[in-house]
């Protein structure tokens, strides 16, 4: 590289790189290191050079990351189930961060930056904003906006230890507790223990949905929107929900929902039932040793409990509705015959134990066993 082609030092401390484009416009980028600035020299006036060879298409018209926000937004944000978490994290952060730079300058390193500087987050929220980005460059990889997409990494997530009532006793006297709440309120808590659904599908459950004969949940909605995997699932109606259901259904107020708001309609996300009166319900019951139960919770008390009684791990993943057996493994281990039939798969070379003043005899010189 001759010396006048070379990146250029500004006043600032910073670099400047000149290139002519396939136009034979003359562009230019700024960076913070002379090396930063001399790789990507090098590699603009090769790309512009395949270019003009036909080697190489013409790149797409300059695109910054801020349009491609507002695309997102209008076109795939809307199909989704909860819009507002995509809109909170674009406006939010990804936006304030990274929307003035043009859609070529979203590298690996400004990714990088973009993580150390959420460091007060935590890695799944890190993590899920990475997740974001990365669909929406390659929805622009999709429009022709951009032509390569950064391999950007993910911070590794660590699998916390989840809640959940370990005691029978435990969730008999939360059940029990919630019968001091209004009309409903017990009946539901039962369903999510006895079932594993989540708190959407059973707001979203419908008395058409239930056949107490078959004994069979059929799992439609969550809230009133498609299933969070967009399939419809049977779940089994255990002995102990049996009753309960066929008990609720003389009393409940609404002939569609069946569990719903005081009015008689689909009780919403914010519902006091799944937050606020639950923490009442577990403060008045004295369960969980300090924790705060959440209602996700239910369907990890579900789970552990069936497995622990001898559940088949595939049926419970159909139950749960994964979409994966690798989502519903964190389970297995609490089935009886986890690890039975591995206790004696290895061969036992452990020394016999001795008493005291036996003397072990090796290859090496001889000494005595202190007691």
């Amino acid at each position: 590289m001759s010396r006048s082609s070379r990146p250029q030092k500004l006043a600032s401390g910073k670099w400047r790189a000149r290139w002519l484009d396939c136009d034979g416009e003359r562009q230019s980028r700024v960076f913070d290191r002379y090396k930063e600035a001399e790789a990507f020299l090098l590699e603009a006036r090769a790309r512009e050079a395949r270019v003009a060879a036909g080697v190489e298409p013409r790149p797409p018209e300059p695109r910054t990351f801020g349009e491609l926000c507002d695309y997102w937004l209008e076109n795939r944000t809307a199909n989704k189930r909860s819009p507002k978490d995509d809109r909170s994290i674009i406006e939010a952060h990804l936006r304030p961060a990274l929307g003035g730079l043009l859609l070529a300058e979203v590298s690996v390193q400004r990714a990088d930056q973009y993580r150390r500087g959420r460091r007060h987050l935590s890695p799944k929220t890190v993590h899920n904003h990475l997740t974001l980005l990365i669909a929406m460059l390659n929805c622009a990889i999709d429009l022709g906006w951009l032509v390569v997409k950064p391999r950007i990494k993910k911070p590794a997530l660590v699998e916390d230890e989840y809640t959940w009532l370990r005691a029978p006793a435990d969730i008999a006297r939360l059940l029990e507790a919630a019968t001091h709440e209004e009309t409903g309120v017990m009946e539901l808590y039962a369903t999510a223990v006895y079932t594993g659904m989540r708190a959407g599908e059973l707001l979203g459950l419908q008395w058409r949905d239930i056949d107490l004969a078959a004994r069979l949940l059929t799992v439609r909605r969550r809230y009133d929107k498609p299933t969070k995997t967009g399939a419809i699932r049977h779940v089994p109606i255990l002995d102990p929900l049996l009753p309960v259901l066929e008990g609720w259904r003389g009393r409940c107020i609404s002939a569609t929902w069946v569990f719903p708001s005081r009015s008689g309609t689909m009780l919403q996300p914010s519902a006091r039932v799944l937050q606020e009166t639950l923490r009442r319900v577990q403060a008045r019951a004295g369960v969980g040793e300090g924790e705060r139960i959440t209602f996700h919770d239910f369907r990890h008390t579900f789970a552990s409990h069936f497995m622990a009684g001898g559940g088949d791990l595939f049926r419970l993943q159909r139950i749960l509705g994964h979409k994966s057996v690798q989502m519903t493994s964190r389970y297995a281990h609490l089935a009886p015959s986890a690890y039975r039939d591995d206790l004696g798969r290895l061969v036992n070379c452990v020394p016999a134990s001795r008493g005291p003043g036996v003397e072990i005899v090796s290859d090496r010189e001889p000494m005595a066993y202190v007691a």
